[in-house]
């Protein structure tokens, strides 16, 4: 059975499709998650502290999947970074129409229907070679960064690279990999035809930079 803590946190996640986080009564989280409003104070402290608690654990969730999508992505016999990146969108854009955490986190637009952005800060990558750790919030730029660099340290692990001139640029795979983080976004804002559709086109536009940098 979960914690306590997981099913007051599934509780406030549910409740905010009823009603908007003004609306929800931690008296009501605490019922439904079947637990007494005391332990509810206990796990979080107040209303604000289960926002930050429920924030950071929809960030968290989302970052893990994104690293899970780039390592499999990577793994897989001839990817290039242009598959990895478009691993990274097909997860971004279908958690975020799913999520409206996610959605909020990524485009800024959070509304009265959610908590206030309660800042819990973005971890770095989990092979962090190329990346730096990010402080405060899961804003969208922040977001941007860290999706950023962890698709960069998955492209360069790929085996299918896109074929170069001279030696591997750090900072061109960067640059074509923060392409097509906004891409990504911009495809979340406005939805392709298809999900697979705008991946191909994340994919299309790595592929060409990475090439035009090789030159």
């Amino acid at each position: 059975m979960p914690a306590a803590r997981e099913l007051l946190l599934d509780a406030a996640f549910a409740a905010l499709g009823a009603r908007p986080w003004h609306g929800v009564r931690m008296v009501d989280v605490a019922a439904a998650a079947g637990v007494s409003r005391q332990t509810l104070y206990n796990e979080f402290g107040s209303k604000d502290g289960l926002a930050r608690a429920l924030v950071r654990r929809e960030a968290d969730a989302f970052l893990a999947g994104v690293d899970r999508s780039l390592a499999e992505a990577a793994a897989r016999d001839g990817a290039d970074a242009g598959d990895c990146c478009a691993a990274a969108a097909l997860w971004t854009l279908r958690t975020a129409r799913a999520n409206p955490f996610v959605r909020a986190a990524l485009t800024g637009c959070r509304g009265d229907r959610l908590p206030p952005a309660a800042a819990p800060p973005v971890p770095p990558p989990r092979t962090p070679r190329d990346a730096r750790p990010l402080r405060g919030g899961p804003t969208p730029g922040a977001l941007t960064e860290r999706i950023r660099d962890s698709a960069a340290v998955a492209a360069d692990s790929a085996g299918g690279a896109v074929p170069r001139q001279g030696p591997r640029d750090p900072k061109g795979t960067r640059r074509a990999c923060e392409a097509a983080v906004r891409l990504t976004l911009s495809y979340v804002l406005a939805p392709a035809a298809t999900d697979e559709e705008a991946a191909d086109d994340v994919a299309r536009l790595v592929r060409a930079l990475l090439r035009a940098a090789a030159r």
